[in-house]
């Protein structure tokens, strides 16, 4: 019989942790325009993950805040809406397009589109899918550019059409309106075609629209969103939320299969449930894109800066000289776009202040002066 003080010693930490044993490795002063995933967590889903602390819970979403996640994600998507939540951005793309696929099918989305472009590959690799991509001016796919790729279903020579996978905002920061995402919905369902929606900026899309997000997602066919909550508030997790579950085939054990079922899940619910519950989400979003206009503004008084697209909401992106940008991001981080073309991309988040956005405008005229 083993000795119950060795047991009691062996189960009693080496040392016990005190207030001093962490330590903060980074400026919280220093402020950015790289990306809305460089913000931390807001202080009420902080709060709501101290909430959800302590006590046992079930695992793998039987637990209280995952059950009633589902009654929040009603409210806003009606009453078949089932929300899965998952690690990232990355794994509810994959997990959602596996879901709408057979194996031999392919999905077509923008040349620029985020499952194409920011993801490793792993829509093809990880789902064993094919992309079909169509250049877009606008990150936007129309009826017209869908069918340049919608064809060829019964020619065993190439991969089956089977999905369409639009981006709400698009990468370049544009917006579908409710219509147009309802031509696409009616246009690929009449081609036997079913419709996935990258929504990792969706309550961006919602506040630049004045909408609520299901006028441009359940109310207007998209069958499966992959809902984006880090990019809003969030310290980690986001959902896919299927809005048609007879278009989805075994989404609960794809997303085992695919690495994305959190153990503790109720730490993703209970963050989405805190966006999602009252209007965290929608103040975080306009609150972004409300900089990001005033960003706008502001560089596009600058001569010698061109500013590319429609800032419709949290990013703006500009063309101004290689060397000013390299200057700059010595002093602000952000990233290019195109550096061969001098593109940048600027993004704001629900922690950008005025005070942030008029220090960058008067470090950018700085450095177009030199």
């Amino acid at each position: 019989m083993a000795d119950p003080q060795a047991v009691t010693q062996a189960a009693t930490p080496a040392s016990t942790p005190t207030k001093t044993d962490a330590r903060r490795h980074h400026d919280p002063s220093v402020r950015g325009f790289a990306s809305d995933n460089y913000a931390g967590g807001h202080p009420e889903i902080l709060a709501a993950l101290a909430l959800a602390n302590g006590g046992h819970q079930t695992a793998y979403g039987e637990d209280a805040y995952t059950e009633h996640l589902q009654r929040v994600m009603h409210s806003h998507f009606g009453p078949t809406a089932e929300a899965f939540p998952v690690f990232n951005g990355t794994g509810a793309n994959v997990t959602s397009l596996q879901a709408l696929t057979d194996r031999w099918g392919a999905v077509i989305c923008a040349e620029s589109a985020h499952i194409n472009v920011d993801e490793g590959g792993a829509p093809e690799r990880m789902a064993g899918l094919k992309l079909l991509t169509v250049s877009t001016p606008d990150g936007k796919l129309t009826p017209e550019l869908i069918d340049r790729q919608a064809y060829g279903w019964d020619d065993e020579h190439r991969a089956m059409p089977q999905v369409v996978s639009i981006t709400q905002n698009t990468e370049l920061g544009t917006v579908y309106t409710p219509e147009e995402i309802r031509a696409i919905c009616v246009h690929a369902h009449e081609r036997g075609m079913k419709v996935h929606l990258d929504g990792a900026r969706i309550a961006n899309a919602a506040a630049a629209l004045d909408v609520p997000m299901r006028a441009f997602t359940n109310a207007v066919g998209v069958d499966i969103l992959s809902f984006g909550g880090t990019k809003n508030g969030m310290l980690f997790g986001e959902a896919v939320v299927v809005l048609n579950p007879d278009a989805v085939s075994h989404l609960k054990h794809l997303r085992k299969m695919s690495m994305q079922l959190p153990s503790k899940m109720r730490f993703v619910s209970v963050q989405l449930e805190a966006l999602l519950a009252r209007d965290l989400w929608l103040r975080n979003a306009r609150h972004a894109n409300t900089m990001a206009q005033r960003l706008a503004r502001g560089v596009g008084a600058v001569d010698g800066v061109e500013i590319l697209h429609p800032v419709q909401a949290n990013a703006v992106f500009a063309r101004l000289p290689h060397d000013v940008s390299e200057r700059l991001q010595k002093r602000f981080r952000f990233y290019f776009w195109n550096e061969a073309a001098g593109e940048v991309r600027w993004m704001c988040s629900f922690d950008t202040t005025e005070d942030d956005v008029d220090a960058f405008v008067q470090a950018l005229k700085e450095e177009m002066a030199r």
